[in-house]
């Protein structure tokens, strides 16, 4: 299983993850791709900066001509004052919650976005329907941190309207990152969240902030004394929503690593986020891993074809999987079709419930099988149209199969205007050159 670990002893932020995501190996491109289809006037700049000795990718996002701020920077304009606050060092993240004053209580004369406007602008862009669910899922628990700090409804969370595009941004360049990379689990460390106190919309508070610590909750976090914001609120809703676990170092045959910077370069401490990737030490040597998938069952004889499209199209958004189907021969010689679904067994219940809703079935069939399946990892080709994504299948340690991304090929192909399948072996073959040096 492949699987990345991601530091976060000097905390994290989202600029901070995105920088460690580029120095990791993904394609620049296909973060700046995401930020192009939302359509919200902003770009990304990628820099190799220095850390306390440490070269690091610092990624900062523009809005319309602005570059964010660090939170002490940003309250000093917005004040008038031109001194630094000894004790408000940020990391350079691009918040919504608590941060910038970007994140506010809904009021009458307030202009900016909330959350059902920003699934809205997620839902509309070019983007796959997994890193759409990962971005709307990192919003919201950003939006119900702030909502439970305020004791207000997740909807009554006003969003500022510069600091909301820096958040999607961040967001939707998280989810795309981490698909782009490929890995089946992201682990974290125990989280470093500094000290001191810093100030905001709602005055001074101490460090961590509020919509931080909910954030947090279950998660290890410690203080080395370094007086100054590690931990974001951005920082800590994509580690809350991307990590499956928190733990030290795991058992694991390194692959690849990278390093992502924060704004600030602390004396004798280095301000970056580092994310490790390779294979899982308990299934590397495996000629491939195991695991337990329900399979659900029905036969159908009497729904619209129509129908039928958008129900397997529905089962995929919901988690499903696979969904196939297979034509049959039922009682009274009537022909059907047996719908097949296969989740994993937590899901199951959730997309047996869709399958009734949605279909005309009156039972469906369950059981519990064990799935055998190779390592699987992404990694980014370039083409003459643009990059594209391959799929590579590997069986201790030998790949065995790579096949390139057929929603990255069909995509090119309609923007470029050239036969899809020419596409195809044009990816096909910068990957294998890629290999061969």
């Amino acid at each position: 299983m492949r699987i990345a670990y991601l530091e976060c002893s000097s905390g994290i932020s989202g600029d901070m993850f995105l920088g460690a995501l580029v120095d990791a190996g993904v394609s620049p491109r296909v973060l700046e791709n995401a930020v192009s289809t939302l359509k919200l006037g902003a770009r990304l700049e990628i820099s190799c900066v220095v850390r306390s000795g440490i070269s690091a990718t610092k990624v900062d996002v523009w809005v319309d001509g602005e570059k964010d701020l660090p939170r002490e920077e940003y309250w000093a304009q917005r004040k008038g004052v031109q001194e630094e606050y000894p004790h408000a060092v940020a990391t350079g993240d691009h918040e919504i919650v608590h941060e910038h004053a970007r994140t506010e209580v809904v009021a009458s004369h307030s202009h900016g976005r909330h959350l059902s406007e920003i699934r809205e602008i997620i839902s509309r862009a070019e983007l796959s329907e997994a890193v759409k669910k990962t971005a709307v899922a990192i919003f919201e628990a950003l939006g119900e941190a702030e909502a439970k700090i305020h004791n207000v409804s997740v909807e009554d969370v006003h969003f500022h309207e510069v600091g909301a595009v820096d958040a999607m941004v961040d967001i939707v360049c998280a989810a795309v990152g981490v698909e782009a990379l490929g890995v089946d689990e992201i682990i974290c460390s125990p989280l470093n969240v500094g000290g001191g106190s810093i100030e905001c919309a709602h005055g001074t508070f101490p460090v961590p902030a509020p919509a931080t610590v909910e954030l947090l909750k279950d998660a290890p976090v410690y203080s080395s004394g370094l007086q100054a914001e590690l931990v974001t609120p951005t920082g800590a809703a994509i580690v809350k929503t991307l990590a499956r676990r928190f733990s030290s170092f795991p058992e694991m045959t390194i692959e690849k690593s990278g390093y992502g910077a924060g704004s600030r370069d602390f004396p004798g401490h280095p301000n970056v986020a580092r994310l490790t990737i390779g294979e899982d030490a308990t299934t590397v040597a495996a000629k491939s891993a195991s695991d337990r998938v329900t399979v659900l069952e029905a036969n159908l004889d009497d729904l619209n074809p129509q129908v039928f499209g958008y129900v397997m199209d529905k089962l995929l958004e919901e988690g499903a999987l696979e969904a196939f189907a297979v034509p049959v021969q039922m009682k009274k010689n009537r022909p059907g079709t047996l719908l097949t679904v296969l989740s994993k067994p937590e899901d199951a219940g959730r997309l047996a419930e869709l399958i009734f809703r949605e279909t005309t079935t009156l039972g469906i069939r369950q059981r519990d099988e064990v799935r055998r399946t190779l390592a699987r990892r992404w990694e980014n080709v370039r083409t003459q149209w643009g990059d594209v994504r391959i799929k590579i299948a590997s069986m201790n340690g030998t790949v065995t199969n790579y096949a390139p991304e057929f929603d990255d090929c069909r995509r090119i192909a309609a923007e470029h205007h050239v036969p899809l399948k020419t596409v195809m072996q044009e990816a096909a073959r910068a990957y294998l050159k890629d290999e061969k040096h």
